[in-house]
């Protein structure tokens, strides 16, 4: 049986209690029942997996392989998940490289199928990398079972992390955030965007987030998020803004001042 991650509360509260325990919760989920007998069986059979297809047609190994990379919902896809990774990341015209969602991409580069190389499967490491990152995905969807929006703040400092200390513009790290699901739905969470924001011309969807961080966190540079204070300011500010909105939806908007009146009181500016 998999353990199933402990989540007593909701918003600041939760997150606090959350962060004290993720080390030994995750721990214990990775150690438990199913987890602990994919990760195994990958580790034990990646390194024979030389073709986008072999891959693809292994349900288990696809399984560690798209968890990874927080693709899981891809599982069924199989045509999909082959073009990608079969067309490889390196042509710019491959359908990784098209894709608005860079996990994609990132997913193609770490097995280097459809390259001139070998693919990277049998490479040593390889195989605990990808476990590593499975089971830490693995651990935060489980918790997203729970509360999504704790999901989503977990993974945060790792996806904005990587996208804050690349060596490109701040508007292309702008865009690698609205790329990434994950990490859109925390700023639209966060500066109150409407559900119809995502139809908006992609210019116009930079503009806004970008006038919204300056407002809301103090500046629109993106490298500010590889400093932990500006981090945990935008998570925060990220989980206050998500428990006010479902509040004022499930009970009006009188129950967001009665939210504000009990939650603690945080440095959030």
């Amino acid at each position: 049986m998999t353990f199933q991650p402990v989540v007593p509360l909701g918003g600041l509260n939760g997150w606090i209690f959350l962060q004290r325990t993720a080390e030994v919760q995750q721990e214990t989920y990775s150690n438990s029942g199913l987890i602990a007998r994919e990760t195994e069986d990958f580790r034990s059979r990646i390194g024979e997996v030389q073709t986008a297809e072999a891959l693809v047609a292994d349900r288990i190994l696809l399984k560690v392989a798209l968890g990874a990379f927080g693709l899981s919902e891809d599982i069924d896809n199989k045509f999909f998940i082959q073009t990608v990774l079969s067309e490889g990341a390196t042509d710019d015209g491959s359908l990784a490289n098209k894709l608005a969602d860079k996990r994609y991409l990132e997913f193609a580069k770490a097995f280097g199928f459809g390259e001139e190389r070998a693919p990277l499967t049998s490479e040593p490491g390889f195989a605990d990398t990808i476990v590593n990152a499975y089971e830490t995905r693995s651990f935060e969807e489980a918790v997203g079972e729970q509360d999504e929006n704790m999901r989503l703040a977990l993974g945060l400092e790792r996806e904005l992390g990587t996208i804050a200390e690349r060596s490109v513009s701040n508007d292309t790290k702008w865009f690698s955030i609205m790329g990434n699901p994950p990490l859109r739905a925390v700023f639209e969470t966060t500066f109150s965007l409407p559900s119809s924001f995502g139809t908006l011309p992609i210019d116009q969807q930079l503009e806004t987030l970008k006038d919204r961080a300056q407002s809301i966190l103090g500046s629109d540079d993106v490298s500010n998020f590889s400093n932990e204070e500006a981090l945990d300011d935008l998570t925060n500010k990220f989980l206050l803004n998500a428990q006010v909105q479902a509040f004022q939806a499930a009970q009006g908007g009188s129950a967001a001042l009665t939210l504000l009146q009990n939650i603690p009181r945080l440095n959030l500016v």
